[in-house]
């Protein structure tokens, strides 16, 4: 009897993990949405990292293609490549620019968002600070139990801590409601390198 209730407990707690995992991150899409989502500077510089992404790929493919077929031609075709490598240079550097502002575009709903997550987990960890939340079908490696065990009495390497479901749930939920929603950021912002601090240009000395 103690068994099965510390059992149902148990599932209550992973319930009201993942709930309040959900609702998080529906208040953090709904944040960034009024913040940044719905102004005209992110929408014009997500369709302007798509115009030159769909362009890019146009040269790249075209450029493969006049390669293969100017390979009879000798050096004749010399200055047409080298034009169209400045070409290509000018939008991947559009992009990355592009990318790069819309990064920075980001950053005052990212601030917001990361208060409202650090508030529900300092609530969440008095809440259920050394309390077995769920139990995990195998034994972590080491690496990962000492976040999977965080906190928690015992030696039990199966017992998971709300940390560690709360990491997940928050990865998972959020990642997932942002595609359904549209939300997600473009690849080709991620392709293009447009964080705030881009690798050098190996092409620049």
């Amino acid at each position: 009897m103690a068994s099965a209730l510390s059992s149902s407990l148990r599932y209550g707690d992973s319930v009201s993990v993942v709930a309040i995992s959900a609702a998080t991150a529906v208040l953090c899409e709904a944040i960034s949405w009024l913040l940044i989502y719905r102004t005209a500077t992110y929408n014009s510089l997500r369709a302007s990292i798509e115009r030159h992404s769909r362009k890019l790929d146009a040269m790249k493919s075209g450029s493969a293609a006049g390669s293969s077929s100017s390979s009879a031609a000798g050096s004749s075709s010399a200055p047409p490549a080298s034009s169209r490598a400045k070409k290509m240079d000018r939008v991947e550097t559009s992009l990355k620019d592009a990318a790069r502002e819309l990064s920075l575009a980001k950053l005052k709903s990212g601030a917001v968002v990361a208060a409202v997550l650090f508030v529900v987990f300092g609530l969440l960890n008095s809440l259920f600070e050394g309390r077995v939340v769920a139990k995990l079908p195998f034994a972590p490696v080491p690496l990962v139990q000492r976040m999977s065990h965080r906190g928690l009495p015992g030696n039990d390497p199966t017992d998971c801590s709300m940390v560690f479901l709360y990491f997940l749930c928050s990865m998972s939920i959020r990642t997932n409601l942002q595609k359904l929603l549209g939300f997600a950021p473009p690849r080709a912002a991620a392709t293009a390198g447009g964080g705030l601090f881009p690798m050098p240009d190996p092409k620049v000395n």
